[in-house]
């Protein structure tokens, strides 16, 4: 098969074939090891923002942390209603079968899931043109109407503030699992809020108990 111009396949094969010749040849015991299971002790809960990625943000190797991304960094409240739920199968397994000891959810700057909460721009929308995205984010609507009405939903101090409560608010609904629950209150998992600007490339790191993001040391 013969191209005419690159696509965006052929961006990710150059990739592939510098991983090959580079990370896999001078990683391969690590990689020999990983064939048969893996053990991160962490789980990170991050947005699918293509700016965002939790492998490189942290530098770590193949096996260190599991990863789940999705529109906003978002985790759904605990509930047994039929249907597929993917966040809460992640978690899961994370917790109750890999065993991580903590669970890190990342906001960050620009996100278009969170500016969406804000503006809902996108509701009564049908699915497949901005439906689904819609559903998704109207968990954050408990959130949201408070930041609305005191600072608008336009500029980047209310989106900000979106963007910073809606880790706050996967977390609160992380302690809605019998699960998480039970395990942090005997002390073998920590939850944690973080968020990452893409303005700077600085963590925060959410301490609870004052409810202020603090840029990591």
């Amino acid at each position: 098969m013969t191209h005419t111009h690159e696509t965006a396949l052929d961006g990710l094969l150059e990739g592939y074939r510098r991983f090959r010749d580079n990370d896999w040849v001078s990683e391969r015991e690590r990689w020999s090891a990983l064939k048969d299971g893996q053990a991160p002790k962490t789980m990170v809960i991050a947005c699918s923002d293509s700016r965002v990625d939790p492998a490189q943000i942290f530098d770590v190797d193949p096996g260190q942390i599991f990863v789940v991304r999705n529109v906003a960094a978002m985790v759904p409240p605990f509930e047994t209603t039929p249907g597929l739920h993917g966040v809460s199968a992640a978690l899961e397994f994370a917790v109750q079968f890999l065993k991580v000891s903590e669970v890190m959810v990342m906001g960050h700057g620009m996100c278009g899931g969170c500016q969406a909460a804000l503006t809902q721009d996108l509701h009564g929308n049908e699915p497949g043109q901005g439906g689904f995205v819609a559903d998704w984010i109207g968990l954050l609507d408990e959130v949201r109407d408070p930041i609305a009405e005191s600072m608008g939903t336009t500029g980047r101090d209310a989106e900000k503030a979106m963007e910073l409560a809606a880790v706050k608010a996967s977390l609160k609904n992380l302690r809605t699992f019998p699960c998480v629950q039970q395990k942090e209150e005997r002390g073998a998992l920590t939850l944690r809020g973080a968020y990452f600007a893409i303005s700077d490339g600085v963590l925060h790191l959410l301490d609870e108990a004052t409810g202020d993001f603090v840029p990591a040391s």
